[in-house]
């Protein structure tokens, strides 16, 4: 056993498979050099059969990423792993993760085979892996309803076959805390050679506990925790990477490890990945909410005040709050918008994009005195983004809005480099826009979600809106950012429209 806990991230595809959460290439680039910054371990960068979108994703991260290991998700099929080791080839460090399901009601009515067969097949998928790389991972999908006697015995076959890691699911948030340590208490005590590999733990939130399963299992043995950006996933999410992190470095009495993980990234990391996902982080969120660390009772602010750690266990500065104070306006030159584009992280395509978002930076300037951090990621957007068409583009709007009077929009939107016009009338002048739109797009889209969330502090803020769109069995996201949140709202529509127009169809890695 070793006293670092690898930190393997999967929120560029676990993450990635919560509704509307689909990255593009370029989106993906970002959010790994970020999690390469925050010292994640190994980036599970994606699942190369899906799509071949996917797999040049997963490619182009192999590329770029130095130190941290790039991973791809296959099941356990020979077109999949063989697609996980072309995706995965350039890259430094590089790893397979194959999976195939083990519990009684999986094997019986999803995959339809018998024990051997699973046996069989999982022992195949390493071994196909292994012609790629010797870093293999094996995951046994459902182990929370699997039996013992069997997880024993198909981990004891793939350990022999060359599997490095093994990891135990909880693919449907089913257990608790207590019981998933014991889980593994008595596989590591079991299985034949357990001291040769590494145990992980992957758990989802049903039942709220995920991040608390993920800490049982490191306390009775695991070393490695697969976990996302603000608990991003499938359904209720993943154990939050930034409440994992910070149990352990703050209950050294309790952990006796580390993590390679620099803290003081976590904020940075949730709000990029929060503004390309759509997905606003709750107030109330622990570590990365933005009332974490904040007192509204007098006690507490008098307890504060006299001593800090009265009420607080962890300091703001030590997980990114206050960090981001680098504050540009429109005197700001290109050379230090350009600086600052490279710390964040954020890549563009050439001059002419530089261009354009340095235009879009001095007009935000123009309307408000300064502009952080987050501002500039909102301001990027989809620049660059080759994969999100720019068929349908806002052109000019106008909204109305009078107490006693149904409030109006009108809109000019160019469709494919034709302009056309439209009015609508409804109970307010969101409303109204997107009616506006649709009188000429018509899209036969359903509106699933629209949520508003303010980037900076202050009256003069930026306005996020994120837009949901569902269209035959496809869910979009479309995010827009303005200081007028009808312009901003107007902006995410659209978005969501040309990622539905453009997108390309994603399989399911557990179908």
């Amino acid at each position: 056993m070793t006293d670092k806990i690898i930190i393997f991230d999967t929120t560029l595809r676990d993450g990635e498979q919560s509704p509307g959460a689909s990255m593009t290439k370029e989106e993906k680039l970002r959010i790994a050099r970020q999690l390469e910054k925050l010292g994640v371990d190994v980036i599970e960068a994606g699942f190369a059969a899906a799509s071949p979108g996917d797999a040049d994703a997963i490619n182009s991260i192999a590329k770029v990423i130095e130190r941290s290991t790039v991973c791809s998700l296959a099941r356990a099929s020979e077109k999949d792993v063989r697609a996980a080791g072309e995706a995965i080839k350039p890259a430094k460090h590089g790893r397979i993760h194959t999976f195939i399901a083990t519990s009684p009601i999986h094997m019986q009515h999803k995959l339809r085979m018998e024990p051997d067969e699973v046996v069989a097949r999982a022992v195949q998928a390493v071994k196909w892996a292994l012609e790629y790389t010797d870093d293999v991972e094996f995951s046994a999908e459902d182990a929370v309803r699997s039996e013992m006697p069997f997880l024993v015995r198909i981990f004891d076959e793939v350990i022999k076959a060359g599997a490095k890691t093994l990891n135990v699911p909880d693919t449907v948030g089913y257990s608790i805390p207590l019981l998933w340590g014991e889980r593994f208490k008595q596989l590591i005590a079991t299985v034949p050679n357990s001291d040769k590999v590494i145990w992980s733990t992957h758990c989802h939130n049903d039942l709220g506990m995920a991040s608390a399963n993920s800490l049982a299992a490191v306390m009775n043995g695991a070393r490695q925790v697969e976990c996302t950006i603000n608990g991003l996933g499938e359904r209720a999410g993943n154990a939050a990477l930034e409440e994992v992190v910070m149990a352990i470095k703050t209950r050294r009495d309790i952990f006796t490890f580390d993590t390679n993980i620099d803290t003081t990234q976590i904020v940075p990391t949730s709000k990029l990945v929060s503004s390309i996902t759509g997905y606003p982080v709750q107030p109330n969120k622990s570590i990365v909410g933005a009332n974490a660390f904040a007192h509204e009772s007098g006690i507490h602010q008098d307890g504060v005040l006299k001593h800090r750690e009265t009420y607080e266990i962890m300091r703001a500065e030590d997980v990114g709050w206050g960090a981001n104070k680098m504050v540009m306006g429109k005197h700001s030159g290109r050379a230090a918008f350009r600086s600052r584009l490279q710390e964040l992280g954020i890549v563009l395509d050439g001059e002419e994009a530089l261009n354009e978002v340095f235009a879009r930076f001095k007009t935000l300037a123009d309307k408000k005195h300064e502009i952080f951090d987050e501002d500039i990621q909102a301001l990027v957007g989809n620049e660059g983004d080759a994969q999100v068409s720019d068929y349908f583009r806002l052109v000019s709007m106008r909204a109305h809005s009078e107490t006693g009077v149904l409030p109006k929009a009108q809109v000019t939107l160019s469709v494919g480099g034709k302009e056309h016009q439209a009015e609508a009338q409804r109970g307010g002048p969101v409303d109204a826009t997107f009616q506006a739109i649709e009188q000429i797009v018509k899209s036969g889209s359903e509106l699933l979600l629209y949520s508003v969330n303010n980037i900076t502090s202050g009256t003069d803020a930026q306005g996020e809106v994120t837009v949901r769109l569902s269209k035959g069995g496809r869910v979009v996201n479309g995010l827009g950012a303005d200081t007028d949140i009808v312009v901003a709202s107007a902006m995410a529509y659209l978005n969501a429209l040309n990622k539905l127009d453009a997108g390309e169809e994603r399989a399911h890695p557990q179908v």
